[in-house]
Parts: structure tokens; C-alpha cells; sequence
């Protein structure tokens, strides 16, 4: 049934693929990819990559005219937990530098044809609900803290919250929260839609075996989710415009990163070869006359 497809993979069966154990240098190795991708497909990446700034400077006009200044914080960082859906572009460009085909941008758009498009669209969607649940949490602790009333002005939320006992707080609890979302997010995607990209696993397989590696490979996925956190802010702090660049290198090394982190699929690798046939021995001529000889 097409539910259960979707679930489940093209064959049915929820089956997680093997998991690799890495280290910090096949984080080094992924990023060194990425960004040797990235200088090889510069135009539309960078095409992709405005993407995110954009819809930066959106959501800071958005909170400043709907007096949803509490929030500007928890919208921007909230790109971390929906990025890697949103970056599936960069990871199909990728797929296809490897398998060495055409890597024009409108290519990035191949990936609404892939076969595990619906999963593709499951894993997303709950992706969107955390990122959801994040800005809940936000405007629940802001409220508790605050009010109801939202801050009248930038600078004056900022002096709040910088230099009160209730702002101490609101950075405190709300990083701790931010940080739960966080996990739980990595936990879900870092290989989730790639793995989804490479075959027709499943959104229950992908998002199993996401789980696993995170689990399998605690310090490590630690230090990625560090990595990744440390590039958001650097590419965040001059208006966005730094994700440009961070956005397109930190998704192709995502990829090399499932790499890495899976095992091929080996029916991908090894086809099944059938065995060779028994030779045929020519049948012995008979005797048109006597054909019992």
C-alpha cells in the first residue's frame, strides 16, 4: 500500500542499513569535500544559497512589523532545524558530482522526481513541527518570563534581556530548550535525506537509522552539531548574507558526511550476477532409418 511505501521503502520493510563508527577527521574529510564542491559548482550554489539570507532579512521585517521581537532569535536559529530539508538541493548536486553527471543548477530541482519524494516529504514535515514546537516553547517561556506584552523596541528588549534577572533566565532556559530541539533535530536529519536521496529506504528506516548514527557515534555527531552551530553564527552575524557561503558547503558536507557514515547499499555496488549456465551437449546423430541408433 502506498502508506506503507512511504514508511517503509519500495520493498515493504523497514530495514536499517549499517552504520559506520567515525571520527573527528572524517568530519575534517567531509568539510574538505564540501567545500571542493562548492568551488566546482559555484553559480548555482550560490543561486541556492541566497536562499537562506533572504528569507533572513523576510523574517526580521516579519517580526518587526507584527511586534514579534522576542521571537526574531528563535526564527533565525530555528534554520538549524529545518536546514537539512531545506538543503536537499545541495545534497542531490552533490550525489551527482560523484556519479559524475551534468551538475547544472535546475538539477538541484531532480530531486521532486526522486521515487522517495513522499518520505522526502514525511521527514520534512516533522522537521517543520519541531521547528514549530521551538517557536511555541519561545513564546511560552517569554510569556511566563514577561508578559504577554512583546517588546517595544530592539534596543530596549536587548538591555532587558542582558542585564535583568528574568532575561538571565530567557537566555539561560531558552538555550537549554533551544539545545533539546537541537538534539533531537540532528538526531533525525543528519542523514536522514540523504540516505532518502541515495535509495527508496523509507521515512521510518531513514529517520531510524539517522537515530543510530547520532547514537553510535555520540562525540563525534557532538562535534559535528558544534561545527554546524559555529558556521550558522558566523554566516548569521553580518545580516545573513555570511549563509551564503555556509549554507552550500555545510550541505554538500553533509553528504560526504552520510558517506562516510553508511554503508553502500551492496546491491548498488555488487549486482547479482547469475550463475552460468550448463554447457548444452550436442545431442548425438540419429539414424533417419533407424532412429532408435
Amino acid at each position: 500500500m502506498t502508506h506503507l511505501h512511504v514508511y517503509a521503502g519500495h520493498d515493504d520493510v523497514v530495514a536499517v542499513p549499517v552504520v559506520r563508527r567515525i571520527e573527528p577527521h572524517d568530519l575534517v574529510h567531509a568539510l574538505e569535500l564540501g567545500i571542493d564542491d562548492f568551488k566546482a559548482m559555484p553559480s548555482h550554489l550560490l543561486f541556492l544559497g541566497l536562499i537562506y539570507p533572504l528569507c533572513g532579512l523576510v523574517l526580521s521585517y516579519l517580526t518587526s512589523q507584527q511586534n514579534a521581537l522576542h521571537l526574531l532569535f528563535p526564527l533565525a536559529s530555528g534554520f538549524a532545524l529545518i536546514g537539512p530539508f531545506a538543503a536537499i538541493g545541495l545534497y542531490e548536486m552533490s550525489r551527482r558530482r560523484e556519479l559524475g553527471q551534468e551538475t547544472s543548477w535546475k538539477y538541484a530541482l531532480n530531486v521532486l522526481r526522486s521515487p522517495s519524494i513522499p518520505s522526502i516529504a514525511v521527514v520534512g514535515l516533522l522537521l517543520m513541527a519541531l521547528f514549530v514546537a521551538w517557536l511555541t516553547a519561545a513564546q511560552l517561556l517569554y510569556n511566563w518570563l514577561f508578559g504577554p506584552e512583546p517588546p517595544a523596541s530592539y534596543l530596549g528588549f536587548l538591555k532587558t534581556v542582558l542585564t535583568t534577572r528574568h532575561g538571565w533566565a530567557l537566555i539561560g532556559i531558552g538555550g537549554f530548550v533551544g539545545f533539546i530541539f537541537a538534539v533531537i533535530s540532528l538526531s533525525v536529519s543528519v542523514v536522514s535525506f540523504p540516505l532518502l536521496l541515495d535509495r527508496d529506504a523509507g521515512a521510518a528506516a531513514a529517520v531510524a537509522t539517522s537515530v543510530k548514527a547520532v547514537r553510535e557515534n555520540i562525540a563525534t555527531m557532538a562535534l559535528w552539531g558544534l561545527i554546524v552551530t559555529c558556521a550558522l553564527i558566523l554566516g548569521a552575524i553580518p545580516f545573513f548574507i555570511g549563509l551564503v557561503v555556509v549554507m552550500p558547503i555545510l550541505g554538500h558536507a553533509t553528504w560526504h558526511l552520510y558517506r562516510a557514515v553508511i554503508v553502500r547499499d551492496p546491491r548498488q555496488e555488487h549486482p547479482v550476477e547469475l550463475p552460468p549456465e550448463a554447457p548444452v551437449k550436442p545431442m548425438e546423430p540419429r539414424s533417419v532409418i533407424f532412429p532408435w541408433r
